[in-house]
């Protein structure tokens, strides 16, 4: 699933792209949306909070979508060849000889200006909001303790604690933190997580690559995540992974990487050890 910095750049290139031109044409594929018509219509601007995607039209519409595992927003000119099947794409925004497509998003719904909260009004400070202040992360804080037994990993995928970590940053969180994603939330410091996780994305909001190393050369770019093959970036030892989900709260399970050697705390081999002991 995209991570918020990514449903951040491509809101940004969408925005640079039709921000205050007139709509000479759309193209809704949608069921729920499969006669509407914006054309004559202004783009006023492009809004993303978290994984969410707000176009927003004149006088006072917004489009909402999400790209959930597999979407994406491509750029390109009337009558350009496509990079995606045809039978893929949901939307088409044409406007001043600039083309907008919407591929395998999801969620579409046009709604008002006014009314874009009833979406995204449940979630959590998003790290990547430009009026971010001391108020977002003590908000951001109080949900992440507010169940100070939650695994580390699985609230920080939950978008009502705070939007936009996905599980790249999950992964790389934890290691940085010297943690596996298994910890209670209850012994980390809740602050510096939620501060590291805003640094992380806003390091990488405005460029393609996702590097929690520093280091853009491929194959260099993560600590664990996807490092099965090449071992952990920081002692090359051989790495874990294991999923992790549900939870009470729905979150999804996803495959889960960690060095054994580099992060101290519980994994579900040491539990599942454990309770044989027990028994």
């Amino acid at each position: 699933m995209p991570e918020g910095d990514t449903v951040f750049l491509a809101g940004k290139k969408v925005e640079k792209a039709l921000a205050g031109r007139v709509l000479t044409r759309t193209d809704f594929r949608h069921p729920a949306l499969a006669t509407t018509d914006l054309a004559g219509s202004t783009v006023l601007g492009v809004r993303t909070v978290g994984k969410h995607l707000f176009f927003r039209f004149s006088p006072d519409l917004s489009l909402h979508s999400h790209l959930k595992m597999d979407g994406s927003w491509e750029i390109t000119r009337p009558g350009s060849r496509w990079r995606h099947p045809a039978h893929h794409a949901r939307v088409v925004l044409e406007a001043g000889g600039v083309q907008v497509v919407g591929f395998r998003v999801h969620d579409l719904e046009l709604l008002p200006t006014a009314e874009e909260s009833r979406l995204v009004g449940h979630l959590g400070p998003d790290l990547l909001d430009p009026q971010w202040s001391d108020e977002h992360e003590a908000r951001a804080v109080a949900a992440l303790t507010r169940e100070p037994g939650r695994e580390l990993g699985l609230a920080l995928l939950d978008q009502r604690v705070m939007a936009g970590v996905g599980n790249l940053y999950k992964c790389e969180i934890c290691f940085l933190l010297g943690v596996t994603p298994w910890t209670p939330v209850s012994e980390l410091d809740a602050a510096k997580v939620v501060r590291l996780a805003r640094k992380l994305l806003l390091a990488n909001a405005w460029r393609h690559e996702q590097s929690t190393t520093g280091d853009l050369a491929r194959g260099r770019r993560n600590w664990v995540y996807e490092r099965t093959r090449q071992g952990c970036f920081r002692c090359g030892g051989r790495l874990r992974v294991e999923d992790q989900g549900r939870d009470p709260h729905d979150v999804q399970a996803r495959p889960t990487w960690f060095c054994p050697r580099c992060q101290r705390g519980p994994s579900p081999q040491l539990r599942s050890s454990s309770l044989k002991n027990v028994r």
